[in-house]
């Protein structure tokens, strides 16, 4: 368990310190240089993402229950998921409408990307790891939105074709790892 929250630590630390010390992230950036602050990002955040698979994968080992999940949450979770990946197709697809109204759109993803994992799973490990990506994003989303009040950024153009490519890509990507990928990868099926 130690390495899954030392990995959480590092990996939403590192991408957080733009939520919580903008102005010291601006002056490392200027100081180290772009290309030597982006190296110096990816090594602690593939460092924390690797603690964190590791240790999720032990704490698997030997889950702590924390509650009976209600019966029907795998579904509501699913649902919850396949719109999560529309969002965070949304963030790649140019000219959407969903980025182009939500500004943030795979921001919202992890929000409710976790926030399904929290209604389908019940044990500590669970707790920490789909609970601490949750509090990330919503603190990420609200600072983003302070950004963007502070700096309201340029429209951006949107289409149908756009949109319905955002949605199509997502349901697809959803599908494959709802069917496959997730048992697959994880060793779980979601769907059953």
């Amino acid at each position: 368990m130690l390495e899954l929250i030392l990995g959480l630590l590092i990996f939403l630390g590192v991408h957080s310190v733009r939520i919580l010390a903008e102005d010291w992230r601006s002056a490392q950036r200027a100081r180290l240089g772009e290309a030597r602050w982006k190296l110096i990002y990816t090594v602690l955040s593939l460092l924390g993402f690797g603690l964190i698979v590791w240790g999720f994968g032990q704490a698997r080992l030997a889950p702590q229950l924390l509650w009976a999940v209600p019966k029907g949450m795998n579904h509501l979770a699913a649902l919850l998921t396949l719109l999560a990946f529309i969002l965070l197709a949304a963030a790649y697809v140019p000219r959407n409408a969903l980025k182009a109204r939500l500004r943030h759109p795979m921001i919202l993803s992890v929000k409710l990307w976790a926030l399904a994992h929290l209604l389908a799973n019940n044990t500590v490990a669970e707790l920490l790891l789909f609970g601490g990506f949750l509090i990330w994003a919503v603190l990420c989303f609200r600072a983003a939105r302070q950004r963007d009040r502070a700096h309201p950024p340029a429209a951006l153009a949107s289409s149908a074709a756009g949109t319905a490519l955002t949605v199509l890509i997502g349901t697809a990507a959803w599908a494959g790892f709802a069917f496959w990928a997730h048992a697959a990868w994880i060793g779980v099926r979601p769907l059953g």
